[in-house]
């Protein structure tokens, strides 16, 4: 695939998608972004990026040899119809969306009946330490084609299996992990700041992990959780899915993703805004309304 004359279309133009079609500007013939909820700033955003903010996706779509899909996890399979009504025949789809490998094989289903090329992607870690080089995992049968295109374009990406929904169940049980490790040391912290035996709690786990900054860690998942714990909260629920597709009761995803839920009304009730975004765990515990 010839990236200087390809096309390509973000839809979903919030953080990740803004980073990515930043990155692409000016390695590509044209970028297309659209986003179901465009504000000023995504405006403004486009403008400097020289990127098309579109009115639909179809428009964004239209013509495209690459989409990528990096919407909300609940918004994933509606993502994919909307591809596939205005996809051209051949194109690929990169899904970087954070949805259960059953969601994953029917969105596959869907834009492959509609001639399209579709590539699960499974994003490993936060992008925006990384932005377009962010470690992926990829999925299906178009897979391994579509790894020269993206490397020439700055992606880091390696294929994981030839079949779709193995790379989402590689991120799903590590988001078990990571999310849930968020979630108790935001409940255990929040507990140890009340009772007033914080330092002492810290101090035994420093002493049970001494390779981890206990309080550097804290804060560092408070802040990640008061940014972005609904998107968060959304991933878990995929989480959960992704347990009980194969049977088993996700007693432990719900929970994680009813503490994320937790923690973004939280701070959509405005309790943390203003707090600076490297600000320790405790001024964030103490923003928490009793």
């Amino acid at each position: 695939m010839d990236t200087n004359t390809l096309r390509v279309a973000l839809i979903g133009y919030g953080e990740v998608g803004g980073i990515f079609a930043a990155a692409l500007a000016g390695k590509v013939a044209t970028v297309s972004a659209y986003d179901i909820r465009p504000t000023d700033a995504m405006r403004d955003r486009a403008r400097r990026d020289g990127v098309r903010l579109c009115a639909s996706a179809a428009e964004a779509v239209d013509n495209s040899g690459l989409v990528i899909s990096a919407v909300t996890a609940s918004a994933t399979r509606e993502a994919a119809q909307s591809i596939a009504d205005a996809i051209r025949r051949g194109a690929h789809v990169l899904d970087i969306n954070s949805a259960s490998p059953r969601v994953k094989i029917e969105c596959g289903a869907i834009v492959d009946a509609a001639g399209g090329r579709y590539v699960e992607s499974a994003v490993m870690t936060s992008v925006p330490p990384y932005g377009i080089a962010v470690p992926m995992l990829l999925g299906g049968t178009h897979a391994e084609p579509l790894v020269p295109t993206l490397t020439a374009l700055g992606f880091k990406a390696r294929v994981a299996s030839n079949d779709i929904g193995v790379a989402s169940a590689i991120k799903m049980c590590r988001s078990v992990m990571i999310k849930g490790m968020e979630a108790i040391v935001i409940e255990s912290f929040l507990t140890a700041r009340r009772y007033g035996v914080e330092r002492e709690v810290v101090a035994s786990l420093a002493e049970t992990f001494p390779g981890i900054d206990w309080e550097k860690q804290g804060g560092y998942f408070w802040s990640r959780v008061v940014r972005h714990g609904k998107r968060r909260a959304e991933e878990m629920r995929e989480a959960a899915a992704t347990v009980r597709e194969i049977g088993l009761d996700p007693f432990m995803a719900s929970a994680i993703a009813q503490r994320h839920q937790w923690v973004a009304d939280v701070a959509a009730s405005g309790a943390f805004e203003t707090l600076a975004e490297e600000a320790a765990w405790r001024d964030f515990a103490d923003c928490v309304p009793r």
